[in-house]
């Protein structure tokens, strides 16, 4: 009974994983393989509740029906298979209502997955806390009870199929790694990614660096080049801006998102401006995790994340005093303690708990790129009073959009002394509008919920 159990489990999983993709799948039999730590964790718990109670006596000399091992992880499958039947239908009901198991509302997401598995948890309990002969034993199912539970649905789920990528190249895009695009980054790595104008004397000038390390999501190509020109209009920095970008459409144009070029930009930069006067502005944009990486998609290339470590020392080697860094990602506000400094202002999309909006593949522009540098910034020279601008549109796009996991809340944290440095920039580019130097006026953004 307990060999056909198991099989009817793996075979429900295997029917119902294939119920919820849309489209061709891949097969995966390793899928067999995967779980049975949780089932020996399981098997060993039946072992020592049956030892506990063979003797027919319970907690309190109460008298109880002992079973077998065998028996005890017989019913705890037979329950797990009744369970899983029954919330796979669920699964599958309100994903014909809701659409696709990834565009559900996040608390949608946790309830269907605490729900099955706090009830499979507790009548499991429930079952052993009975057949168990002492407190003790007790004690260690409800510490034991979770485990198979968590490794089963968590560290070792029984993962059957996958979705094959999409045919079509106008929905998922990669590098192509032709002669012309390993010439033209071959270039761009040998005479450094791009000729810098030297500082103007006597003034704040502003160096500038994006980096948009996803190439399967044009978005990010798009917000790397209108914070580019943002900054060119409003700053005069477009002979001192260096777009790193990794994308199919300009990898002959612009050098790759890489680790390395990044790391080679920060050094180039800090050779050519003045490193007590100038200030250095570094925009990054890509989707982002809570462990603080950002991420990578740039297939066939094999790149490693940035992280807030990695951009912080790379700074500290360059020599580079003055710093402005705008990190558009998901929970991106985790980049902000490890960059903050007296010298340096910091600026994300989101707290460390909660996502962005607007980073998918139908999006122009992240909400944040749109009401940042599309919005703000042609409004003001100031970079603290775009934000706090942009928080406030933000938030009304957001609820607007439907954006279920709660306000992304943008941060912003400004050293104390590059607070002066930047008023003094934002007074020369103020006074440099008044003489008649041409400065682009603020522009509507449209709304989208993309």
């Amino acid at each position: 009974m307990l060999v056909v159990l198991t099989i009817a489990f793996f075979a429900t999983a295997l029917g119902a994983q294939r119920a919820y993709i849309d489209g061709p799948a891949q097969f995966y039999w390793t899928g067999v393989l995967q779980g049975w730590a949780g089932v020996a964790i399981a098997a060993w718990l039946c072992w020592t509740v049956a030892r506990s109670s063979a003797g027919g006596r319970g907690v309190a000399d109460e008298v109880i029906v002992p079973m077998d091992a065998g028996t005890l992880m017989t019913v705890l499958t037979a329950a797990s298979l009744i369970v899983g039947v029954a919330f796979s239908g669920l699964n599958l009901l309100v994903q014909r209502v809701v659409g696709p198991i990834d565009e559900w509302p996040v608390a949608l997401s946790w309830v269907l997955w605490l729900l099955p598995m706090g009830w499979l948890g507790l009548a499991n309990l429930r079952l052993l806390w009975r057949q168990a002969g002492s407190h003790a034993v007790r004690a260690l199912c409800v510490l034991i009870v979770p485990l198979p539970l968590l490794v089963g649905s968590w560290l070792q789920p029984i993962v059957f199929w996958w979705p094959e990528p999409p045919e079509d190249t106008s929905e998922v895009r990669h590098l192509r790694l032709t002669d012309d695009v390993l010439a033209a980054q071959a270039r761009f790595t040998a005479g450094a990614p791009a000729p810098l104008s030297p500082p103007v004397p006597g003034r704040v000038n502003l160096y500038a660096i994006t980096y948009a390390p996803h190439a399967t999501e044009d978005v990010f190509m798009r917000e790397s080049a209108v914070v580019a020109k943002t900054l060119a209009d409003r700053f005069d920095a477009g002979e001192r801006t260096v777009q790193l970008v990794v994308h199919p459409d300009t990898a002959t144009s612009f050098p790759w998102a890489t680790p390395g070029n990044l790391r080679n930009t920060l050094a180039q930069m800090a050779r050519v401006m003045d490193r007590e006067r100038d200030v250095l502005f570094i925009h990054l944009t890509s989707h982002g995790g809570q462990d603080g990486k950002l991420a990578v998609s740039a297939w066939p290339l094999s790149l490693e994340p940035v992280t807030p470590g990695d951009l912080k020392q790379w700074l500290d080697e360059a020599g580079i005093k003055w710093r402005v860094i705008s990190v558009s990602a998901c929970y991106s506000g985790s980049w902000i303690e490890p960059l903050a400094d007296d010298n340096t202002l910091v600026m994300t999309a989101a707290d460390a708990d909660h996502t962005s909006y607007g980073c998918g593949r139908r999006s122009t522009l992240t909400f944040f790129g749109r009401a940042m540098y599309e919005e703000g910034m042609r409004a003001t020279w100031s970079f603290k009073d775009a934000h706090a601008e942009a928080r406030n549109v933000i938030e009304v796009r957001e609820q607007e959009a439907g954006k279920t996991d709660g306000y992304s809340n943008p941060q912003i944290s400004e050293g104390r002394a590059i607070a002066p440095v930047l008023e003094r920039l934002e007074q020369e580019r103020r006074a440099a509008q008044a003489a008649g130097h041409r400065v682009e006026p603020a522009r509507e953004g449209a709304t989208s919920k993309d």
